[in-house]
């Protein structure tokens, strides 16, 4: 079987169901349901390679907050507030929710959304003045507090590390990764490591669900 054949199986069964069945077999028996948290992780683990997220859907733009999207589907769910504002990105927009709903957090846990700002020239002036414009979920924290997150960037699902303890250090003593970088060096800044735009933290639970009195709205429409 060619590997894009395969990958792309694996992707779908992961995506409607078969990764909720996949965290019970690895979980304890006394966990009973897998939560939103897990199944994002196990999702987001599962397309690390991805080049576009055609494979998976095409009801979302191929980029980082349609990844995170994707990560974190569920019936009745949406990362996205009902109105976006003028002007306003995928990221900013989740994230707006997120302040809304009071799920934003200043620490990880795996599974969790994170935020990153100024990780491109969104407006073009060569300033670190665009906000927030990258997003990932939290796969896991290590003991030295080095975060590992799945993100779309570059054209390609990847993973990504960083550590808040020292933000604008690469590697550590022993030579080991503690930030990846996430804006390159070009002719106007230095280059940032991924430690340096963090942005914040946010739990996805059911509180992002959709009112039924908020979907009866939308269809009168």
């Amino acid at each position: 079987m060619h590997r894009g054949v395969w990958l792309g199986a694996v992707v779908g069964m992961l995506l409607w169901g078969g990764e909720a069945e996949a965290v019970r077999k690895r979980a304890p028996k006394r966990q009973a349901t897998v939560t939103l948290a897990e199944r994002a992780v196990w999702r987001a683990k599962a397309w690390v390679g991805l080049r576009s997220l055609t494979t998976v859907s095409t009801t979302v733009n191929d980029d980082c907050s349609g990844f995170t999207q994707l990560a974190y589907r569920k019936p009745g769910l949406s990362l996205m507030p009902e109105r976006t504002l003028p002007g306003e990105n995928g990221v900013k927009a989740i994230y707006r929710k997120a302040s809304g709903l009071g799920t934003l957090r200043e620490t990880p846990r795996p599974g969790d959304m994170v935020f990153f700002r100024d990780t491109h020239d969104r407006n073009k002036d060569g300033k670190l003045n665009d906000g927030l414009t990258h997003i990932g979920v939290v796969e896991r924290v290590g003991d030295d507090g080095t975060v590992t997150f799945v993100h779309k960037a570059s054209g390609q699902v990847k993973r990504g590390r960083f550590n808040l303890a020292r933000p604008d250090a690469r590697k550590d003593e022993k030579g080991r990764v503690l930030n990846d970088w996430l804006r390159r060096k070009d002719k106007r800044n230095r280059g940032y490591l991924a430690g340096e735009l963090v942005a914040g933290f946010a739990s996805v639970d059911e509180s992002w669900k959709s009112t039924p009195t908020r979907l009866a709205s939308s269809k009168r429409r």
